[in-house]
C-alpha cells in the first residue's frame, strides 16, 4: 500500500493549471529539490472552492483522526466508497480533492517487515492521486485531514501488492473537483487501475536515517474558514 511519495518543491502553490499539466511544464530546476511526504505528514491536497471560484492548495493530514492518537483510515477503497458510511457523505457531498506526485512508494510485506518500492511513472509524471478530506475538531481548533482513495493494482504492482493509488485522468480532474457537473457514476468511474504503463518499480536501498519526532495527528497552522 502506497504510504509514501515525493513531488518536486518548486510545485509548491501551482494548482491553477489553466493550461494541460505536461511533464515539461512542471519538471524541476537545476536548483529544485525532491520532497518527500509520508502518511501523517500534512500534504498539499488541491480543491475547489465554488465560492472564490477557483482551484486552492489546503495543507491536509495524510489520515482520519482516530479517537486515539493513531490515525485511521488513510485509505479508502475506490470499489466502495459510494457506500461506507465513513466514505459516502463525503463522495456524494463534494468534499473530493487530488494530490499531484512525482514519485510513489508500494510496499511488499516480507513477513514481520515491510520491502519499499519506488514507482517511478516516467513520462507519464506528474500523476495526481483521489483523495477525500474532512475538516474535524480538536480542542478549540479545526483541522482539515485526507484519505487516499485506492483502486486494484495493475501489472506492474501486483507483483508485491493488490493496492494502488486511484490516479485520476487529467481530464477527469474538473469533474472530480467539482467544478464542472458529474453523476456519481461517473465519478466513481474514474477511480480506475492505470494499465498498459511504461512505469519502472526499483527497490529502495534501506538508509540508516535519524529518529524521526513522533508526528502529532494536527496539521499547523490549519485555514479554518474555507468550506464553512
Amino acid at each position: 500500500m502506497c504510504g509514501k511519495f515525493t513531488r518536486m518543491a518548486s510545485w509548491a502553490g501551482v494548482v491553477a493549471f489553466s493550461e494541460p499539466l505536461t511533464r515539461d511544464s512542471m519538471e524541476n530546476s537545476g536548483n529544485d529539490k525532491v520532497v518527500g511526504l509520508r502518511v501523517g505528514d500534512p500534504i498539499p491536497v488541491i480543491v475547489y472552492d465554488a465560492d472564490l471560484p477557483e482551484r486552492v492548495e489546503i495543507p491536509m493530514q495524510w489520515g482520519f483522526p482516530h479517537n486515539t492518537k493513531r490515525l485511521d483510515p488513510i485509505h479508502c477503497r475506490s470499489e466502495t466508497i459510494d457506500t461506507r458510511p465513513t466514505f459516502a457523505p463525503l463522495f456524494h457531498g463534494g468534499q473530493r480533492g487530488l494530490v499531484v506526485v512525482r514519485t510513489f512508494n508500494e510496499g511488499e510485506e516480507v513477513g514481520k517487515k515491510t520491502v519499499q518500492y519506488e514507482v517511478d511513472p516516467k513520462d507519464d509524471a506528474p500523476l495526481a492521486f483521489a483523495v477525500l478530506w474532512q475538516k474535524f475538531a480538536q480542542g478549540d481548533k479545526e483541522i482539515f485531514a485526507c484519505v487516499q482513495i485506492t483502486a486494484p493494482a495493475n501489472q506492474l504492482i501486483s507483483r508485491i501488492t493488490d493496492r494502488m493509488p486511484a490516479f485520476l485522468a487529467q481530464e477527469d480532474w474538473p469533474k472530480w473537483l467539482g467544478e464542472t457537473p458529474a453523476t456519481q457514476t461517473e465519478l466513481k468511474a474514474m477511480l480506475r487501475t492505470v494499465e498498459g504503463v511504461r512505469w519502472t518499480m526499483t527497490k529502495e536501498e534501506r538508509r540508516v536515517q535519524a529518529k524521526r519526532a513522533k508526528l502529532k495527528p494536527i496539521v499547523s497552522d490549519p485555514i479554518p474558514n474555507l468550506f464553512d
